[in-house]
């Protein structure tokens, strides 16, 4: 039988949606000090992020060191048309709930192409397999955003142990990843 993306999705909610709070948070803690630690995020002075909901790993905490170290965040602001518009994201600032429960900072949009400044690109992901393919929630919306990152920047995936598969379905528009980031540290794609 041929692994679908939908059958792919769901043995990634069957695994997240076993951990535990605690175990969530646990691994959060040593996902968030394996990317900082990496060369690809210490010498980024702009770095894309996203505010993690659900089962994805937590990456509020994540964003307050990547800000108290002096680096500009941008965060996703999802569009009605399914793409991502940036905004920046500043020390103490708030964040609004938008469109399907994505929070984004209410400030001003900075427009679609504003990922192309990001010197390294976090993403979410269900999954990523060893050849950095990425299976994200189905609506497109980093395949769109990823299209516009330039050839050679860093694009990293924050997954559980567990996520990282030996292969996953791919279709052409699918951009992979360069790294991956678990509680048991770092992959390269």
């Amino acid at each position: 039988m041929t692994l679908t993306k939908a059958h792919a999705r769901a043995q990634a909610a069957a695994r997240r949606g076993s951990l535990t709070p605690s175990q969530r948070a646990l691994a959060d803690a040593s996902i968030a000090a394996h990317l900082l630690g990496l060369a690809e995020i210490s010498r980024a002075g702009t770095v894309a992020v996203y505010v993690s909901f659900g089962t994805e790993p937590g990456t509020l905490e994540l964003l307050q060191s990547l800000i108290s170290r002096q680096q500009r965040v941008l965060l996703p602001v999802l569009r009605a048309d399914l793409d991502l518009d940036w905004a920046v994201h500043a020390a103490g600032g708030a964040l609004v709930d938008g469109l399907r429960g994505v929070r984004h900072p209410p400030g001003p949009t900075l427009g679609l192409d504003a990922v192309a400044a990001a010197d390294a690109v976090v993403v979410p992901a269900l999954a990523v397999d060893r050849g950095g393919r990425r299976l994200g929630r189905g609506g497109g919306s980093y395949d769109r955003a990823l299209a516009r990152v330039p050839a050679g920047r860093p694009i990293i995936a924050l997954l559980y142990d567990g996520d990282m598969v030996p292969l996953l379905p791919a279709e052409p528009h699918d951009r992979s990843v360069t790294l991956a980031v678990t509680p048991a540290g770092v992959w390269r794609c």
